[in-house]
């Protein structure tokens, strides 16, 4: 049995594992990182509202408890008729049943262009790594209208050092939160306007050094951040599996894939084939239970059944980098410093919950 990737649905096959005992006689756990970073911490660790090391949950520590096997390496390449991952670092890892939990890839370059400015929200630890030591800047580019955009477009204006700087969302021609209510909109329009961060509606494109959007307006920038969703590893649909058309790992309503019985996949490098389920922490945190139970029904010889339905509207509390934020739930809206201590319980308590199994 293996796991690959240390993502949020598969610290919850770990919880699983640690509670129930592991379903195969061997586990491994391969992922480029010791730790996850949870990504709903880190708008907040931008503002200065967290230090770098909260919101990190032990993946080895976990793996440990579980009794799996803990390897640190990434994912290159897959062959499912041989069952068979290899690693960056050439090593071949077989398996009888195997989870994909890597996340996706950043799509900056292939969006925008290459620059040395350019920070990519995903990989997570990678963006934190390079925003940490980020020099201090005057214009700040913030390229993505979701919600991840949004957040971060307020992080950078609170920001120790760049309080003073010009900060740009350029939200992309659908603008603000297309998919979020119209309540939520206007609340979001109205704390960017009042902390000064200046929005526009167009897409754009790194053009001879210069960040330049659809109109063919020039926006000064020394720092770009890209948040435009995830983009799909190359290596699923080069090793055989099967795809949808970008490039995600194609599974059922059970997580499992379309074409090899023997793999599941959850969160970003997947795609649902029964249903629409974005790509975002709120389904791939959601899911995990479910995976939880199927991988163990595989691994055992059962029919897997289990199936995550996400719900007709889901819970959003975007920080406004200022000790505020705004709740979005359906139709529903509302903004203030208590939806602030919301969220931070929330994530507070999903963190914990895993760290208490480390002890």
């Amino acid at each position: 049995m293996m796991l690959v990737g240390g993502g949020h649905a598969h610290v919850a096959v770990l919880a699983d594992w640690i509670a129930n005992g592991l379903p195969a006689a061997r586990a491994t756990l391969l992922t480029p990182h010791r730790h996850l970073r949870y990504s709903g911490v880190v708008p907040g660790w931008i503002a200065g509202q967290y230090q770098r090391e909260d919101g990190l949950v032990d993946l080895a520590a976990l793996a440990k408890r579980a009794g799996v096997q803990f390897l640190l390496g990434r994912c290159t390449g897959i062959d499912p008729e041989a069952r068979w991952v290899k690693t960056g670092g050439g090593q071949v890892l077989e398996y009888d049943v195997a989870s994909f939990d890597t996340g996706g890839v950043g799509r900056a370059h292939n969006v925008l262009g290459k620059d040395k400015r350019l920070i990519d929200v995903r990989p997570i630890d990678r963006f934190v790594e390079r925003l940490e030591t980020a020099e201090k800047a005057g214009d700040i580019a913030v390229v993505g209208g979701g919600a991840a955009g949004v957040e971060i477009a307020f992080a950078m204006r609170n920001r120790a050092g760049t309080k003073d700087a010009k900060v740009t969302l350029i939200a992309g021609d659908d603008g603000l939160l297309p998919s979020f209510s119209a309540g939520v909109r206007r609340k979001v329009s109205r704390e960017l306007a009042a902390q000064g961060i200046a929005v526009l509606n167009e897409n754009a494109r790194l053009s001879e050094g210069e960040l330049v959007t659809t109109s063919g307006s020039c926006v000064p920038a020394d720092i770009i951040v890209a948040s435009l969703g995830s983009g799909a590893p190359d290596w699923p649909k080069a090793g055989g599996l099967a795809t949808d058309s970008q490039g995600f790992i194609a599974v059922d309503q059970h997580q499992r894939s379309t074409s090899h019985p023997d793999v599941f996949a959850v969160g970003d490098v997947a795609s649902r084939q029964d249903r629409h389920v974005a790509h975002s922490g709120v389904h791939a945190v959601m899911a995990g239970p479910h995976l939880a139970r199927n991988l163990r029904d595989a691994v055992q010889g059962r029919e897997v059944g289990s199936v995550y339905r996400p719900r007709p509207v889901s819970l959003y509390l975007l920080s406004t980098g200022n000790g505020r934020a705004i709740l979005s739930y359906g139709p529903l809206s509302a903004q203030g410093a208590w939806v602030a201590k919301l969220k931070h319980a929330i994530d507070k308590r999903w963190i914990s919950q895993y760290a208490s199994l480390c002890r």
